[in-house]
């Protein structure tokens, strides 16, 4: 409501010299960093410049801008201190306002995204560099839930291509069957390494590699069954994951369902005379790229051929009217290639793909890397987190029923938060201690924050009978739990449209502060009939915010910690 409220008053003031001085100016709104000096500033210096004919003093610029503002129901005084203009808000008024408004009906639904996210590969383990682009992923698709869109979310595995051949050709020199049906993702990721260690001494295993992804593509019966085999056993372990994380996908389609896809996008590529051979292979020439390379000397199929076929296929089954692709930072060159290829073919929905970039993971300042066995499982580290809830709760509620599963929820939320806080573009290294940590800004002190309020309102149910005293929100510690719930519905569109869900974190920990800071100040169960209710009308809307938003970014609403 805040922005809102910046917005009106840009619009009144714009619109004020536009009518009476036949001037357009832009005027600028800020919010003070010191509360004392008003809830808005107004910059008067670029303003005054522009109409010092008008306006002999800057002075009466500020009286003319305050006669103005004084007609708005919400604005209590209006002073002017050193060149700004420093508005104070109608509290009691901006109370009734927020704590009365009704919520809108997003009508968005008429518009579809597409969320390509979490993609991990088979036969490899899902690691912490894997969990992104799926808490990412997930908590866009529920952003723009949230403002009505319809959202089609899609994992698209890696499971094609020629790492596929070097897993075959590890699996056939040195794997052992009954081992590895013990464990079979581990035992298939140590392959894989030692496939890497064994090519830096022997370079003609990638050449048997090549070789072997080529009989892949051309079905051979042999390769394409230890293919299947791979891939069987990596989708048990991705959706056990996925269970524990609370995460679901509308469509699981990998790489090798676009396969026999590519030579209709091959076709339309030779027919618009695009296709242009260089030493054997096969590319498309766009403007300020790399060539696109299209397909090998050995005729196989690259990854950004199929990513053709998949932006094809579902632009004709899904029909979105955005696609994102919620992938890391060092993918930009393979998108900025899809788009030009698209756009080249003469498709205009190349402009409605869009490349969600994010951060690396990093282990010691390096990136984690699964040829070079530089990986965290991902179950390790919640087990970990898991394992520091449980004592906890062993300590603060032993009396706790189902401690074992909320003990999971709490070390799940530590984990998805610990992500999710971070401004996704930006690589942070990974701290176990700072994610199982469970005081600060984190997930589980959001989630203590609500069980305590969701405490006091089911043992003190808020009396709609009883009129609230307005007046009681003019103090200041009121005031700020007032701000803070003012800014929810902003904050979900920021959130939303800068592809961002780190805003909506910081957020919740701001109004987590603010609730905590009111809960140490005030008696919130006071004696005075109306006073308590007033108290519990707060609560009620913080509640309502919490239960509302610790789901979209993928965290459990708990009712006992």
């Amino acid at each position: 409501m805040l922005e809102k409220i910046k917005s009106e008053i840009r619009i009144i003031l714009e619109d004020f010299f536009l009518e009476t001085k036949k001037q357009k100016l832009n005027v600028t709104v800020e919010e003070p960093k010191q509360k004392e000096m008003g809830d808005f500033a107004i910059p008067l210096f670029v303003l005054y410049r522009n109409l010092k004919e008008s306006y002999p003093k800057i002075t009466d610029l500020f009286e003319a801008i305050s006669e103005v503002l004084k007609k708005h129901e919400l604005f209590l005084t209006c002073e002017f201190v050193n060149g700004f203009a420093n508005l104070r808000l109608n509290k009691e008024a901006f109370a009734k306002k927020v704590l009365t408004a009704k919520k809108e009906n997003k009508k968005n639904n008429d518009k579809t995204i597409v969320i390509d996210y979490s993609a991990p590969n088979i036969a490899k383990n899902f690691s912490v560099g894997h969990l992104r682009s799926t808490i990412i992923g997930n908590a866009l698709k529920n952003l723009y839930r949230k403002q009505g869109y319809k959202v089609i979310g899609v994992n698209h595995l890696g499971d094609w291509g020629t790492q596929y051949g070097k897993m075959i050709v590890a699996y056939q020199k040195w794997g052992d069957e009954s081992v590895i049906k013990q464990d079979p993702i581990i035992e298939l990721q140590k392959l894989y390494v030692r496939f890497h260690e064994e090519a830096k001494e022997n370079p003609k295993l990638d050449d048997l590699a090549r070789a072997t992804f080529k009989k892949l593509e051309d079905k051979d019966k042999e390769t394409l069954k230890l293919w299947e085999y791979f891939r069987t056993e990596s989708l048990k372990e991705f959706d056990r994951i996925y269970q524990v994380l609370g995460v679901e996908f509308e469509f699981v389609l990998g790489e090798s369902f676009y396969n026999d896809k590519t030579d209709k996008v091959i076709k339309e590529l030779t027919d618009k005379k695009l296709l242009e051979e260089d030493a054997g292979a096969m590319i498309v020439r766009v403007p300020d790229l790399v060539p696109a390379l299209i397909q090998k000397t050995d005729g196989t199929t690259l990854y950004l051929t199929r990513e053709l076929a998949t932006v094809f296929y579902r632009h004709e089954n899904y029909h979105f009217d955005s696609l994102l692709y919620v992938v890391g930072n060092e993918q930009k060159n393979h998108f900025d290639q899809l788009r030009a290829v698209i756009k080249k073919m003469g498709h205009d929905y190349a402009d409605l793909i869009e490349h969600i970039n994010f951060g690396l993971v990093l282990l010691d300042g390096k990136k984690m890397s699964t040829r070079n066995g530089r990986t965290i499982l991902l179950q390790e580290v919640i087990d970990e987190a898991y394992q520091l809830a449980l004592k906890q709760i062993e300590v603060k509620n032993p009396g706790l029923a189902n401690k074992e599963k909320t003990a999971m929820d709490i070390a799940v939320g530590a984990v998805i938060f610990n992500d999710l806080k971070n401004q996704r573009q930006s690589d942070f290294e990974f701290d176990l201690e700072a994610i199982v940590r469970f005081e600060g800004a984190t997930g589980p002190y959001i989630q203590y924050t609500l069980v305590r309020i969701k405490a006091i309102l089911l043992a003190n149910p808020l009396l709609k009978t009883i009129k609230p005293l307005y007046s009681l929100y003019q103090e200041e510690v009121y005031f700020e739990v007032l701000r803070q719930i003012s800014r929810y519905e902003e904050i979900l569109e920021k959130a939303t449209f800068e592809n961002a869900p780190h805003h909506l974190c910081k957020y919740l920990l701001s109004l987590a502060v603010a609730f905590n800071q009111f809960y140490s100040q005030v008696y919130i169960l006071n004696e005075d009939e109306k006073i308590r209710n007033t108290n519990l009308l707060l609560l009620t809307r913080l509640e309502e915010i919490l239960t509302e938003s610790l789901p979209i970014l993928g965290l459990k609403v708990l009712e006992r910690m």
